[in-house]
């Protein structure tokens, strides 16, 4: 009897140990961590589980039939890059042209970030997967009001990452990230004029160092206006048009 009690104490105190770690201690210590990338290849497929496989095919063929159909086409690849690029121009034009299908008004100004963008537009057949890939959040779109002060702050700080998608504007920045100029709609901005700037609800937040988004005066959400829905239809705009997707860098942002 005694010995059991003896054995349960020693259990219990080994219990504690590995749980509360406060006791006890141990003779390892890490040393180091290393990362690396492990490339998915058919050589972990050359014993599939077949029964696996027939449950993975249903849910597979159900997806394929929403992500695969080819709903438009693009006759160059489309990159996003600082300080302008084809991509990010698009996806800003988009949210401008949406804005206006949605509330009756096109804003004068789009932004966009370049983080919101995942991938790029390949050249060829467009498919609702293409647009999925490139923007992958559930990012709805925005039209907030500005002051022209205010919107002279958010072109300075998209200045100083050396742009973002822009549409309706005309930026001039310097290599250190200072704003030199900018110009709405070909003219200059009035501080006290109220400008309306299509963008997504993640940037109407302030995020992304675009902090002047937190001074709007007015915001509107739109219903059902998800930026990949809203990039999707306008593939589909442009097909049904017998237009081609084309976006091109045409001096939006222009660094010097």
């Amino acid at each position: 009897m005694k010995l059991n009690c003896m054995k349960q104490v020693a259990m219990s105190a080994l219990l504690a140990c590995v749980i509360g770690n406060t006791a006890c201690s141990s003779s390892y210590s890490l040393v180091s961590v290393e990362g690396g990338r492990v490339a998915m290849t058919d050589m972990y497929d050359s014993q599939a589980d077949q029964a696996a496989l027939q449950i993975v095919k249903s849910y597979k063929d159900s997806v394929d039939a929403v992500m695969a159909p080819i709903i438009g086409y693009a006759p160059e690849v489309l990159k996003a890059y600082r300080p302008e690029s084809p991509l990010s121009n698009l996806i800003a034009d988009v949210l401008r042209e949406s804005a206006e299908i949605k509330t009756g008004v096109l804003p004068e100004v789009g932004v966009m970030n370049m983080g919101g963008i995942r991938n790029i537009l390949n050249a060829g057949a467009i498919t609702v997967s293409s647009i999925y890939e490139i923007s992958p959040f559930q990012n709805a779109l925005v039209v907030v009001e500005m002051k022209g002060e205010d919107l002279l702050e958010l072109f300075g700080q998209m200045a100083a990452v050396h742009g973002e998608g822009l549409s309706g504007a005309k930026l001039v920045i310097s290599k250190d990230g200072k704003l030199l100029s900018a110009k709405v709609g070909g003219r200059n901005i009035e501080p006290e004029k109220l400008y309306k700037v299509a963008t997504i609800d993640y940037l109407a937040e302030g995020n992304d160092r675009l902090e002047a988004f937190k001074k709007a005066v007015n915001k509107t959400i739109p219903s059902d206006a998800i930026l990949r829905d809203l990039f999707i239809d306008y593939v589909k705009r442009c097909e049904k048009q017998g237009k081609p997707v084309r976006a091109k860098v045409e001096g939006r942002i222009v660094e010097q």
